[in-house]
């Protein structure tokens, strides 16, 4: 036989499409050409799959090595096509047995002694492999990760020997090592450890119920990042589906998923400096970035007007669409994005603007285009704006402490299962025609709404997320119709936004 087709899976954003490595045997001088579009690292695999095939005990064939990657237009990165064209060529040559390679895939990068080393996207390329109805043979460090999945048959490969092994039926391979999902670690920051900022706990407690995106504004130190801290633990609980999809794409990232992230909502929290490229995402061989890694978690951004305002309106679309769309010359890729942004910033340069210190020595034009360096879009994307105003010594010293996590998490487990049963999905995610039915007030409340839109010339935008607003606040008080005192306690989150 000469000629060899064995599938295997590239990466495009959360995809990935099916690769066929076709390996074709010819007289001629000894060469080794690859083809289809592929990129240096697929390239430099000619030399480690010669080395691996001649250590592992086999013979490369002196002969002319074509190697086809189809589709010829996708374009093909880092070494995961090792193992499959490893296999292409020894089956091309007769070496090990053709018979079973259409019902593998085959992705691994090979170590110059056969041994497979792991690759990224192993569960992304698991998902694919079940809707094909394959067998997904992976290095067995990579495997563990698509054992969350169900219905898909995944084996752990150490090295090239136990792959051929297999294909010529002298031995199976092992399904790989279940994924433990390692306890989760009681979040150390709890809100009982907030004294005061009542009005900011309770923003923290409609924000996590509903999902909705939170801006804090007050001087230094007065706790935003203490508040932003405990969100983690009053989240509600992760579903299956929603885990699947943030495993994915975290498997998609340089660090890789790892068992102690499962069903663990995200918390990324990057740094003013960060690019443009880091927190959307992008690169020539585009990667997700922090927008999408905070998937079904929450994007805290610290500082909000230090950031690069072209960054951060960048934000503006996947706050709307949920998902970053990154174009290349020869090729588009999208990522989800379906984050909850929380996001902190002072009311002024200083700092100290309305604080009973008298610090501040703003003018109001060094105020205003302090606040400028954030766009009006993007604060109008925004769910809730709260302040967390600076609180005397004494209220910090005398106050009793506040509910627990524990606590405030109970209720907004209660209010997101109202949520789920009856739309099936997060209050902030409502649109449209499903808006108009889950989220219409009654009288009273459209009369105190419409009042609010002519005195605050508010958007039609605002005016969304005000009901979307007072939805949630009708779940936590497990109310079916949102009435006016609802739509008044929602009206203020949207203030100076």
């Amino acid at each position: 036989m000469s000629l060899a087709i064995v599938a295997s899976r590239a990466l495009a954003g959360i995809d990935a499409p099916e690769v066929t490595v076709e390996a074709h045997l010819a007289n001629g001088l000894p060469a080794f050409t690859l083809v289809g579009l592929p990129d240096t690292e697929v390239k430099e695999s000619r030399e480690r799959v010669r080395a691996a095939i001649s250590l592992a005990g086999f013979e490369f064939p002196n002969r002319r090595i074509t190697v086809n990657l189809a589709p010829a237009d996708l374009p093909k990165d880092s070494g995961r096509f090792d193992l499959a064209i490893a296999i292409a060529v020894l089956a091309a040559s007769g070496q090990i047995a053709a018979d079973r390679l259409g019902e593998v895939e085959l992705a691994g990068e090979l170590a110059l002694n056969g041994n497979l080393r792991p690759v990224r996207g192993a569960l992304v390329m698991a998902l694919a492999a079940r809707r094909a109805g394959r067998i997904l043979i992976l290095p067995a460090a990579s495997a563990t990760e698509a054992t969350r999945l169900s219905g898909v048959d995944v084996r752990a490969a150490e090295n090239l020997l136990a792959v051929c092994a297999m294909l010529n039926g002298h031995a199976e391979l092992p399904p790989p090592s279940p994924l433990t999902a390692l306890p989760a670690a009681p979040y150390q920051a709890d809100l009982a450890d907030v004294k005061g900022q009542q009005a900011a706990r309770r923003a923290l407690e409609i924000a996590a119920a509903g999902q909705h995106s939170l801006l804090l504004v007050g001087p230094p130190g007065t706790g935003k990042s203490m508040l932003a801290a405990r969100l983690g633990g009053i989240l509600p609980t992760m579903g299956e589906e929603e885990a699947i999809e943030t495993a994915a794409v975290h498997s998609l990232s340089p660090e890789g998923f790892t068992a102690h992230q499962w069903r663990v909502r995200p918390f990324r929290s990057p740094h003013h400096s960060s690019s443009s490229a880091a927190l959307i995402g992008g690169g020539s061989q585009p990667r997700p970035g922090e927008v999408s890694l905070a998937q079904h978690g929450v994007l805290f951004l610290d500082e909000l007007p230090e950031f690069d305002r072209r960054t951060l309106d960048m934000l503006r679309e996947p706050l709307e669409t949920g998902h970053v769309a990154i174009s290349r010359a020869n090729r588009k890729v999208t990522f989800p994005a379906r984050f909850q942004l929380m996001a902190a910033m002072n009311p002024c340069p200083c700092g100290y603007l309305g604080h009973p210190s008298g610090r501040c020595q703003c003018t109001p034009a060094q105020v205003e285009r302090y606040r400028g360096r954030v766009s009006g879009p993007l604060y109008d994307r925004i769910d809730m704006r709260v302040e967390v105003p600076s609180l005397p010594a004494e209220a910090l010293q005398h106050t009793a402490s506040g509910e627990s996590s524990a606590a405030v998490r109970a209720r907004v487990e209660a209010a997101f299962g109202v949520q789920l049963a009856r739309q099936g999905c997060a209050n902030a995610q409502l649109q449209g025609a499903q808006l108009e039915a889950m989220a219409t007030p009654d009288a009273a409340g459209l009369a105190l709404a419409a009042q609010a839109i002519a005195r605050f010339h508010l958007s039609g935008r605002a005016y969304h997320r005000i009901l979307r607003v007072a939805r949630t606040i009708a779940d936590l008080a497990a109310t079916a119709q949102i009435n006016a005192q609802h739509i008044a306690e929602a009206i203020p989150y949207r203030r100076g936004l």
